[in-house]
């Protein structure tokens, strides 16, 4: 692994994050992912036959001098390994993408194919681990195997990085040990996954909160409103502009 990437933003960083993002989309590292996600993307959905999958690994998305960054668990199987962007194209990222649309971080409410138009305002979503995942469940191999990624973009952001909102307990488990390895001052022993949770990490605010899945939005776990004020107080902290 290793490299640079971005998206988005700037001299150097943009570079970085860009050069990043095209060796994580070209990783093949976990035989059980590569499987998988090539395997959905030749038999497909039935509703998506007619268009071409994009079946490798996600790179993140978002400008290279974002301020908060949004990390997840990995690319739906139907959504982000069709369509090749953090999110798109499935109810996850619809519920995402409309809140961050509601809060000012994003262009528009919804996301549908990574030529859609949509832009991202100070903010960056990426995911612990980069390929579609067979029950949506990446073991701790897998995992630990992908966080050179994380923590590479973590570094690369790292000049304008002041907050980080982590979708779930796997991305937060897989979070604090990059954010480490990237060089931020993490409490031992690792603090708990908590929605609502934040812990200051000296020039960054870490936020848990529960993940957009169907289920928890579809039970009522995580209400529209529970996560539109989380990503509101992160991104105040991170000294961007936010909606009423």
């Amino acid at each position: 692994m290793g490299g640079d990437g971005g998206s988005g933003g700037g001299g150097a960083g943009a570079a970085g994050l860009a050069a990043l993002d095209a060796r994580v989309s070209g990783c093949r590292a976990c035989p059980r992912l590569v499987e998988w996600r090539e395997e959905v993307a030749r038999t497909k959905r039935a509703a998506f036959a007619d268009q071409e999958y994009w079946g490798r690994p996600v790179p993140g998305f978002g400008p290279a001098d974002a301020a908060l960054l949004i990390v997840g668990l990995a690319p739906a199987a139907h959504g982000a390994n069709r369509t090749g962007r953090m999110f798109t194209g499935d109810r996850s990222g619809d519920v995402l993408y409309a809140a961050l649309h509601e809060v000012g971080l994003a262009s528009r409410g919804t996301a549908v194919g990574a030529d859609d138009g949509l832009e991202l305002y100070g903010v960056r979503i990426t995911s612990p681990v980069h390929c579609a995942p067979p029950a949506n469940k990446p073991t701790p191999e897998e995992r630990n195997t992908c966080r050179p990624w994380l923590v590479r973009e973590l570094e690369l952001l790292r000049p304008t990085l002041r907050a980080v909102v982590v979708l779930g307990a796997f991305g937060w488990q897989a979070a604090l040990p990059a954010l480490a390895e990237a060089g931020w001052d993490v409490p031992r022993p690792r603090p708990v996954f908590g929605h609502g949770a934040h812990v200051p990490l000296h020039g960054l605010d870490l936020y848990g909160c529960f993940h957009v899945s169907q289920r928890n939005t579809f039970t009522g776990r995580l209400t529209p409103a529970m996560l539109r004020e989380v990503l509101r107080t992160a991104a105040s902290s991170a000294g961007l502009p936010v909606a009423p």
